[in-house]
């Protein structure tokens, strides 16, 4: 696993951008380059959140090309199906099963697809899909502000790099109160996606 497309979306206030740097810090930890790349507009106001990050020993551009994305890891369902066309056939898709209804749908002019038609759609697209409830999961480590942890622990256990250089990771990167709630958040995810 030397070569990695990653592709973090969500929705503001998830955590999304937090995630996708500790993703890069694990690159680097793993003694790979590591490039990134984030739009959040109006992600403050529940805006739509994405961050490129590329593993490699040589990393050229931050950001993948469409169709190209190893893995997509979506912290709400709605916006891993708006951006399954960039995972590669056969790539992998980390959902968290939260739905954050966007503003359309808010108002009216819009209906929020069925869950089941997602997923669905994802698991054509994708070689694998673990979908995985990341806000209850981080309510059992101690905060729903944890989902974002929930779902990076399910994210390495897919990948071939070791447990601790995550937890590591994360350790230097969330406030040292947060240290103990984010290590069971982060293995509550890991053990649900090796069980799905």
């Amino acid at each position: 696993m030397e070569r990695m497309n990653f592709l973090f979306v969500g929705v503001g206030g998830q955590g999304t951008l937090t995630a996708s740097d500790i993703a890069a810090q694990v690159s680097l930890d793993l003694g790979l380059e590591a490039k990134k790349s984030e739009v959040h507009g109006f992600a403050q106001r529940g805006g739509v959140v994405e961050s490129h990050v590329r593993w490699a020993p040589q990393v050229g551009s931050p950001t993948s090309e469409q169709g190209t994305v190893d893995v997509l890891v979506a912290f709400e369902l709605l916006e891993a199906a708006r951006w399954a066309d960039w995972l590669r056939p056969g790539g992998v898709v980390v959902v968290n099963t939260q739905q954050i209804p966007p503003m359309s749908v808010s108002v009216g002019d819009a209906v929020y697809p069925d869950r089941t038609a997602i997923l669905g759609a994802l698991n054509e697209r994708a070689g694998r899909v673990v979908a995985l409830d990341g806000l209850a999961l981080a309510a059992q480590a101690g905060t729903v502000r944890a989902v974002n942890t929930v779902i990076l622990g399910a994210l390495s256990a897919l990948l071939d790099t070791p447990a601790e250089v995550w937890e590591q990771a994360i350790v230097r990167r969330v406030p040292p109160h947060t240290v103990e709630v984010n290590r069971l958040a982060f293995r509550l995810g890991r053990e649900a996606a090796a069980q799905g």
